[in-house]
């Protein structure tokens, strides 16, 4: 199964600025995440975020609450994203049957969010060089994880292609110029 752009949304999973110098890899992982958000934005994919009880782990990461409007984010305190009844009624919306993981932590907040979208039915895809842990054994395991739970574990540049679909298209054009060269 491909990812459709027209199917899908970009749920980018609690990059908070208490918690991301911890991360393993942090600034590969940020800057990433920075790419496949501005890539979605650009084909007009709906991104979503969520903050894991930001009085305690602070805010977005600046460099990628400025690609992410107000009105996309979710506060919650489950570290499911489904298991909260705000973010619960935004990530099952029927018009988006497919949706596109990035964040932090691969097997905390991420994968049990993950976990709870593939069982309530929804296409779910993790994409392994947009998320991380402060244990990077944590983040192999919970890929191992999610993979046998029929979970699909893709890259940052596999979305980008599936979303762009066609080459020889202004908007191939302009993504590939802007993102991938």
């Amino acid at each position: 199964m491909l990812i459709d752009r027209q199917k899908s949304r970009l749920l980018v999973v609690d990059l908070q600025g208490k918690l991301m110098p911890y991360i393993d890899d942090n600034e590969k992982i940020l800057e990433n995440c920075i790419w496949l958000t501005k890539v979605a934005n650009t084909l007009d994919v709906p991104v979503i975020a969520s903050e894991q009880y930001p009085k305690g782990l602070g805010p977005t990461v600046e460099p990628i609450r400025r690609h992410i409007r107000d009105e996309q984010m979710m506060e919650k305190e489950y570290f499911s994203c489904l298991s909260d009844d705000g973010c619960r009624s935004t990530l099952l919306d029927k018009h988006y049957p497919q949706i596109v993981i990035i964040g932090t932590e691969s097997h905390v907040c991420v994968m049990q969010t993950a976990l709870e979208l593939k069982a309530s039915g929804l296409d779910v895809f993790l994409v392994e060089d947009c998320v991380g842990s402060r244990d990077p054994h944590n983040k192999h395991l919970a890929i191992e994880r999610m993979r046998q739970a029929g979970i699909i574990i893709v890259s940052r540049e596999m979305v980008a292609f599936e979303w762009l679909r066609r080459a020889n298209t202004h908007v191939f054009r302009y993504v590939s110029k802007t993102f991938i060269v």
